[in-house]
């Protein structure tokens, strides 16, 4: 099995005013699926939250920041509800596996401040590890072979100089792939235990807090240590799966919005 070396990884300190922040991830947002959509753009507009946290693949794809400078597209109707979002309250973004291209350019014209893979956040007078969660999923093989690649600035350079249409059409051969495994039953690789306490250990942490499996829950790790899950979200799926983890001074809730 593939091991990951821990190291400390970048801090964020929250500001004294905080009271509660939202953390949310695998939305996986796209045209056709206008629900989900709306459904962010309410939470944005009304969660009381002094932050919010997206940890990953909160679009399908991405396959460029410049999808975002076309008029009138998805992307660019996300940016400018992000936009207006920020005004209300900060907004953190880390990459996850579906829009890892997300880049400076998207980041600061939806006023978003990026978060690097792992860090921690300090708030509450504790410390949480933040996380996707893919770089921890070992035992997908050729899953971590695949971000290996894709992640290189080489890799990255070369995708980013083909022509946007070309790019979307990879982009829909991907998901058609994607949707097929699904439909064959093949299931996400869960997070190695051993490394997501190294990660935890090497951090002071004693929770970390990442999405990317769609297997809402919390995991004891042992030592007092553990990870607890976040939800996809699916404004069609029934019931629907739309769910926000807060943490305030009481500790961490699960909320599932209306």
């Amino acid at each position: 099995m593939p091991t990951q070396t821990a190291s400390q990884p970048p801090e964020l300190i929250a500001p004294s005013g905080w009271n509660a922040v939202d953390f949310i991830s695998d939305l996986h947002m796209q045209a056709s699926e206008p629900k989900t959509f709306e459904a962010w753009c309410r939470y944005l507009a009304d969660t009381p939250a002094d932050a919010v946290f997206m940890l990953g693949d909160l679009f399908e794809v991405w396959v460029g920041d410049d999808a975002a400078r076309v008029p009138g597209s998805f992307e660019a109707r996300c940016a400018t509800v992000l936009r207006n979002a920020a005004q209300r309250r900060p907004l953190f973004f880390m990459q996850g596996n579906r829009d890892f291209l997300l880049g400076a350019d998207f980041l600061a014209s939806a006023s978003m401040t990026a978060l690097p893979d792992p860090c921690t956040l300090v708030f509450a007078g504790e410390r949480w590890l933040l996380s996707h969660g893919d770089a921890l999923c070992l035992d997908d093989t050729d899953y971590q072979a695949f971000r290996a690649q894709v992640r290189s600035p080489q890799w990255q350079q070369a995708f980013l100089g083909r022509p946007l249409v070309e790019r979307q059409t990879v982009a829909r051969g991907l998901r058609e792939q994607s949707q097929a495994r699904k439909s064959q039953g093949m299931q996400h690789a869960d997070v190695d235990a051993p490394t997501a306490r190294s990660w935890l250990q090497a951090a002071g942490c004693a929770t970390l807090i990442h999405g990317h499996t769609h297997l809402p829950a919390e995991h004891a790790l042992g030592a007092g240590l553990r990870r607890v899950v976040l939800s996809d979200w699916d404004a069609l799926a029934r019931p629907p799966r739309r769910q926000v983890l807060r943490l305030d001074a009481g500790g961490l809730q699960r909320i599932g919005l209306a």
